[in-house]
């Protein structure tokens, strides 16, 4: 199969390419970028000048500056840097999408002032966020805007875009904050409002622990809706679930509600997030005891994640489950979004070689997955939220994010190159046999999330690029 689609979505790019006499830039004229970095300029001519293939040279110049080009609202606010990025198409900053969207810019920082600031103001704005509202996932730059979603109960606050439990929304402001603080040694960001952050954090994942029972949490979420994943069951609080450890989660990072409240993708990524935590109180605040509890905050779940969530699959073996209630039970499936379980080797839970998570992946990448789906142009990845017989881009980079085989990558390219419909940039979603029924035709995170594996195949498999056609 992996050969006939090679072969196949060859035929597709070449004809692709056949047919293009040239290939235009899609940026926004310079005037009309929202943010400029000569770093990122000068790393577009860089790696662009290295693909031999135009069509994909032409879309790598189009996706990488995406965010900068398109989403960013820079400016210093009572002394301090203020980077509000929205997520695209929508006007609201994700938690989420806003770290994941300028993630790729991160190893340049150190050498652009400029755009260090502008991470360095997307810390500021996603602490402030997150002291307004921990169970919030989108928020407005106005402080005072009422709520796209103000008819849904509780209605969120003002400023509040839209109010869905997500645990990694929360662990995403702490991924930022430590790569910025790894990367550049910049304890500025530490400040108070940091610290408060940081301890609405812990709490609010302690509170959503609910070790007095599936109920024992302040947050309800109800929707008037004609779709069923837009809100959790009884009453808004989800499927019952047993207490043991692991850390409940209403919605995933699709924004479709959990079936089983104990989502592992975020589950470990927490885990990643409270041993970050600690760091920054041993190394920046001195303060050894919540660094404490934070390391064993992370064992707690991390030991509930080895009891729980590795379940014997009837064909894999033990692997991940997706989604589990403590009781026993256990959903098998994975949703194109990160985190993911696919995700784990790119978020650094686990080595690409592991065991756990290479028989993981295989049950993934194939149809006994029942979100995962081939088609004629494609096979990758799909979500709930979008529905069957649709692939997610994004679902096909992190596959090739997460591979060590250049075979692999190549072919990831290719079915990427076969289904960007014309555009030259990503989308949410694809019909698995019409890549011209798409949705979302800004959707920031996904083209940039592009921009980051062609940089990561520049760097680590240069000669796939060398190709004249890919």
């Amino acid at each position: 199969m992996l050969r006939k689609l090679l072969v196949m979505t060859f035929s597709l790019s070449l004809a692709g390419s056949l047919c293009a006499a040239e290939f235009v830039s899609n940026r926004p004229a310079p005037e009309k970028r929202t943010f400029v970095s000569e770093s990122v300029e000068a790393t577009i001519k860089e790696v662009k000048a290295a693909i031999k293939d135009p069509e994909l040279a032409w879309m790598f110049e189009n996706c990488y500056p995406n965010t900068l080009d398109t989403t960013v609202d820079y400016e210093v606010i009572d002394g301090k840097p203020d980077s509000f990025i929205i997520t695209g198409d929508i006007d609201a900053m994700w938690l989420r999408d806003s770290t994941a969207q300028v993630w790729p810019y991160m190893p340049l920082i150190t050498k652009d002032a400029k755009l260090k600031d502008l991470v360095k103001g997307l810390v500021n704005r996603q602490i402030k966020c997150v002291n307004l509202d921990p169970y919030a996932n989108a928020f407005y730059k106005d402080m005072t805007r009422e709520s796209h979603w103000a008819s849904d109960k509780p209605s969120p606050i003002d400023g509040v875009h839209e109010r869905k439990w997500e645990i990694d929304s929360l662990c995403y402001v702490v991924r930022l904050a430590n790569e910025y603080y790894k990367v550049t040694g910049d304890k500025e960001i530490f400040d108070a409002d940091f610290d408060k952050a940081m301890r609405n954090i812990v709490k609010t994942f302690r509170q959503e622990q609910r070790k007095g029972g599936y109920h024992d949490t302040p947050y309800r979420f109800a929707r008037s809706t004609d779709r069923m994943t837009d809100a959790p069951v009884h009453d808004g609080v989800g499927n019952p679930f047993k207490p043991v450890g692991l850390i409940a989660s209403s919605f995933r990072p699709s924004d479709d509600a959990t079936i089983l409240s104990f989502l592992i993708p975020s589950n470990i990524f927490a885990v990643i997030s409270l041993e970050q935590m600690a760091t920054f109180y041993t190394d920046v605040y001195g303060d050894k005891e919540f660094a404490k509890e934070c390391r064993s905050f992370a064992k707690e779940v991390q030991a509930a994640i080895e009891k729980y969530a590795v379940v014997k699959h009837i064909s894999y073996g033990k692997i991940y489950a997706y989604e589990v209630d403590g009781y026993g039970n256990a959903l098998f499936m994975d949703d194109a979004n990160v985190p993911s379980l696919l995700s784990l080797a790119y978020l650094g839970a686990h080595k690409p070689g592991d065991s756990l998570y290479k028989r993981t992946r295989k049950y993934l990448l194939s149809e006994d997955n029942p979100w995962y789906f081939k088609g004629e142009f494609a096979e990758g990845a799909g979500s709930p939220h979008t529905g069957p017989k649709t692939i997610w881009p994004m679902g096909i980079i992190l596959r090739a994010l997460t591979s060590t085989d250049a075979k692999e990558i190549e072919l990831c390219l290719h079915m990427l190159k076969a289904t960007h419909a014309g555009t030259g940039f990503m989308h949410e979603s694809f019909n698995k046999d019409n890549p011209k029924d798409f949705s979302r035709s800004w959707f920031a995170w996904a083209n940039t999330l592009f921009g980051e594996l062609i940089i990561k195949v520049y760097h680590e498999y240069p000669e796939i690029l060398q190709k004249n056609t890919i």
